[in-house]
């Protein structure tokens, strides 16, 4: 199927990130979004990719998710790694990110003082992976690796794990992805059907093959699975904190919370991890807000002295086993819930669909635009 017609209902990261994929492999690429333009809003709406802290922990995740998730963790990192060497620069790949918007440091996992037994607990599920094994580290390699770091008392590297920073990453994508894929914004589409996307106002289009990634607008009963879809409230801070000095995510372990602090560049940090079964779309909470700032002032001190740039929220679209769901049949392709993994996951996924649906596609080691 080279040369095909690719019509993709969604452009959020899956479809930049399918866009994009198809354009390198020589289809002609159509994508519809209800958004303005391709820039985020921030207003709880729009492409919750944006919204993301964009971690790649397979092993963190493995606190609450099963070693499937990992294992398409663990290959999305590898994909990260190639996507991030062909997309175009930005100004946002500065600071930690000086060789672009995905970096491979690893990342840390924090207990303070008292919550050891919540620790051994979360460390006994993640040694489930043996090839990518938690490593304690004691004060002096703490201090080495994260000067900034102060406050817990026990600490562990997962060596292995990832970053990519999403708004550079969603821009170079939508860059990177030419004239071969038209993007049509402000063009809500209603219904997705084999070879055709149906707009909201009233128009219709025909393609060889239709993804819809549309996350939670994709619930218009087309399909039964989709019906089950819900969105699931996660909110953050951003901080702006000019020579932070942080190098690696940080999660704070937690028996109430898991926290995570991480850098955005060389002067701005995202904490985050709240987690709400809601749909509500309005402006993060007090609590959530005081919260999650404590816990980050609480192994960051210098974050004291940050100021508070943006209180943002979005929905992120899950089904009740909390595992991403991909649906193939001639002419239509839907991936949709994938929860708080879309970063994690997205490159693996879109790899198996796109192979599944038999459209040409060479390694990306090996595409023409190498």
């Amino acid at each position: 199927m080279a040369g095909a017609s690719i019509g993709i209902a969604g452009a959020g990261l899956l479809g930049r990130l399918l866009a994009w994929r198809l354009a390198r492999a020589g289809h002609r690429v159509a994508v519809f979004d209800a958004a303005p333009g391709p820039q985020p809003a921030f207003d709880g709406r729009g492409a919750a990719a944006f919204s993301a802290a964009g971690m790649l922990s397979p092993l963190a995740e493995m606190e609450h998710a099963e070693p499937e998730i990992a294992a398409l963790g663990w290959r999305s990192i590898a994909l990260w790694r190639a996507i991030a060497a062909r997309l175009p620069r930005t100004a946002e790949c500065d600071g930690v990110f000086a060789a672009g918007c995905f970096v491979q440091r690893g990342s840390l996992l924090l207990a303070h003082r008292g919550d050891g037994g919540a620790a051994q607990r979360v460390l006994a599920r993640l040694a489930r992976t043996p090839d990518h094994a938690a490593r304690p580290l004691d004060a002096a390699a703490l201090a080495t690796l994260e000067p900034a770091v102060l406050g817990p008392a026990q600490a562990w590297l997962l060596p292995d794990e990832a970053q990519v920073l999403p708004g550079a990453a969603l821009d170079g994508l939508q860059a990177g992805a030419g004239d071969a894929v038209a993007w049509h914004w402000g063009r809500p589409v209603a219904a997705v059907a084999p070879g055709r996307i149906h707009g909201a106002d009233g128009t219709a289009a025909a393609f060889d093959t239709v993804f819809d990634v549309r996350g939670l607008g994709a619930r218009d009963g087309a399909a039964d699975w989709t019906a089950s879809l819900r969105g699931v409230r996660g909110e953050t801070v951003w901080l702006h904190a000019p020579a932070h000095g942080l190098t690696r995510p940080l999660r704070l372990l937690h028996p109430r919370h898991r926290v995570y602090v991480v850098p955005r560049g060389a002067d701005r940090v995202l904490v985050g991890a709240s987690e709400i079964e809601s749909e509500d779309r309005s402006p993060v909470s007090l609590r959530s807000a005081v919260e999650l700032m404590a816990a980050a002032h609480s192994v960051v001190p210098a974050l004291a002295e940050a100021r508070i740039e943006r209180l943002d929220r979005h929905l992120r679209p899950a089904l009740p086993d909390h595992r991403p769901h991909t649906d193939i049949a001639p002419g239509l392709v839907r991936i949709n819930g994938l929860f708080r993994h879309g970063w994690l996951l997205a490159p693996a996924l879109i790899e198996d669909a796109l192979a599944a649906a038999g459209l040409a596609l060479p390694p990306l080691e090996e595409d023409l635009h190498a």
